[in-house]
C-alpha cells in the first residue's frame, strides 16, 4: 500500500483565476522536500477556494 499524505494546513481564500499557477510552482519546487499543495473550489461558497498543504 502507498504512503499516506498528512494534511499540514488548510486555508480558504478568495477565488482567483491565476491561483493555480502558484500551486503548480510550489509543487514543482518543493516536491523534493516531500511537500504537496492542493487547490479546490469550496463546496459551500463558490467565491472561495481551499488551499491545502500536505506532507507525502
Amino acid at each position: 500500500m502507498g504512503k499516506k499524505m498528512e494534511v499540514l494546513s488548510t486555508v480558504r481564500v478568495q477565488k482567483a483565476s491565476d491561483l493555480y499557477k502558484i500551486v503548480d510552482s510550489l509543487n514543482r519546487t518543493l516536491k523534493e522536500q516531500d511537500l504537496m499543495f492542493g487547490l479546490s473550489l469550496d463546496d459551500k461558497n463558490e467565491e472561495q477556494m481551499v488551499f491545502t498543504i500536505y506532507r507525502t
